[in-house]
């Protein structure tokens, strides 16, 4: 796996777990994506197709990875 699904793996199950992050802004918001919980999204990103088109193509494409094949990653799924 690329280290940026690793790294939104990782920041998912962060915010699961704490509720908060340190992560970038970016991988914030493809966490909450990822988790589908857009209360994650950073307080500056409360729009979420505002937020979405943040992200770009290229992490809209690891979000979409990551739902179709490592949601068994993620703490709790």
């Amino acid at each position: 796996m690329s280290w940026q699904i690793n790294t939104i793996i990782s920041v998912a199950n962060q915010l699961q777990r704490t509720g908060t992050t340190g992560a970038s802004a970016g991988e914030q918001i493809a966490a909450a994506f990822v988790l589908n919980q857009m209360e994650y999204l950073p307080s500056s990103y409360r729009d979420t197709v505002e937020a979405w088109d943040r992200l770009g193509e290229e992490w809209q494409g690891y979000v979409k990875v990551i739902k179709q094949n490592h949601m068994h990653l993620i703490d709790g799924e």
